[in-house]
């Protein structure tokens, strides 16, 4: 590994971390949503419309994201976001009421709603003949919060309260702002072959939509994320009232979900020897395998079997998406277009935490998670349908 190489992995492994702070806090809410109840004395479907209000700002932040990185550039959209996202974090440190906790998730809606998009194409062009494994880590890094979030939340609630976990996590990520924007200034703005123009309009984006297999695509990743989106928000409460394991098991198998996310490492590389649909293809389907072993499990250790399987073939799908967006989108609108595909599939899936939660409370928790298996079903054949047309093609 040349120098120069290894001196450029602090801005990944800096841009990772501010992605595992901003999925730390994220999902650090889930396992907090039965103290939730307890405290503000408010239903599955309350709780799931405040999950999906941070989760539509996220979306909506996705595309104007790309475009203040092509302006500003994208350390200062990074950093920017992290204050924001850090700004709520530091009001739900503060005890109130209801609406505060609902601000302050809206808030790191918000600031980490431009961090994805950004730091794809950033690390793209910092790291371009290493592109899906760069993205890779960056996935990798976001999903281990999954692990440390549920033990975290363990720790301070049995302790010193939830409060002071969100302050202190406000602190690491003021702390982490500043390291990054300085390594990043100091690397100087990243050159690429092609830059983005200055030309692009709605319209050219619109356009990207009229070719028939990347909107096949397009559906298919919003079908698994209102599938993926779910099941993060409510595992713990469905695992709990639809299964027979105690609230404890159910966090620890929440864990399970991100502890495998190990996985994209290995699938960035994959999809750049076997060719990223085939990747797409084989983890969708495993994701539907552990999906139904949810439904067909009845002791911890098949659940837990089940929930592996699952985040090996949800994590593993995560990295080849971003990768093949970047590989199919024109360089002219890189930026642009990744954050228009997100906000539709972020969008969507927002929605699906609000969708369990209105289910759950009217029917039952098995028929929302039945709601979420017929998405991935569908993800699932629309995989298959661009992989045998490609053969063809």
């Amino acid at each position: 590994m040349s120098r120069d190489r290894v001196a450029n992995l602090d801005i990944l492994l800096l841009t990772a971390s501010i992605w595992f702070l901003a999925k730390f806090v994220r999902y650090a809410f889930p396992p907090l949503f039965p103290e939730f109840q307890s405290v503000y004395g408010v239903s599955n479907a309350t709780l799931g419309l405040a999950y999906t209000a941070m989760m539509l700002v996220y979306a909506l932040m996705q595309f104007p994201s790309g475009l203040l990185a092509d302006k500003f550039g994208s350390p200062h959209v990074i950093v920017g976001g992290l204050l924001t996202a850090m700004g709520g974090v530091f009001l739900l440190s503060w005890p109130g009421s209801f609406i505060f906790l609902t601000v302050g998730m809206i808030l790191v809606g918000l600031g980490t709603g431009v961090h994805k998009t950004v730091a794809v194409t950033y690390l793209s062009q910092m790291y371009a003949e290493n592109k899906g494994r760069s993205i890779g880590v960056l996935d990798t890094f976001g999903t281990t919060a999954g692990v440390a979030a549920p033990a975290l939340v363990v720790v301070f609630v049995n302790t010193h309260g939830w409060e002071m976990l969100f302050f202190g996590t406000g602190c690491v990520g003021i702390l982490l702002a500043g390291v990054f924007l300085s390594r990043a200034s100091s690397k100087g703005p990243v050159e690429t072959a092609t830059q983005p123009t200055d030309t692009a309009s709605i319209t050219d984006y619109i356009a990207l939509f009229r070719n028939g297999r990347f909107s096949a695509f397009v559906v298919l990743t919003v079908a698994y994320s209102f599938t993926y989106n779910g099941v993060v928000a409510f595992l713990p409460l469905y695992l709990t009232e639809a299964t027979p394991v105690s609230s404890t098991i159910a966090t620890v198998l929440y864990g399970v979900l991100f502890a495998v996310s190990f996985v994209q490492l290995a699938t960035g590389d994959l999809s750049d020897r076997l060719g990223s649909l085939h990747v797409i293809t084989g983890t969708i389907l495993i994701a539907l395998l552990g999906f139904v072993g949810l439904f067909v499990g009845s002791t911890p250790i098949a659940l837990g079997v089940a929930v592996a399987f699952f985040g090996i073939g949800a994590h593993g799908f995560r990295p080849v998406r971003g990768v093949y967006l970047v590989e199919i989108l024109p360089p002219s609108l890189a930026g642009g277009g990744l954050g228009a595909v997100r906000t539709i599939l972020m969008g969507a899936g927002a929605l699906s935490p609000a969708v369990v939660g209105y289910v759950s409370d009217s029917i039952s928790f098995r028929a929302s998670f039945g709601v979420l298996l017929v998405s991935l079903v569908f993800a699932v054949v629309t995989a298959f349908g661009l992989l045998i047309t490609e053969r063809q093609s």
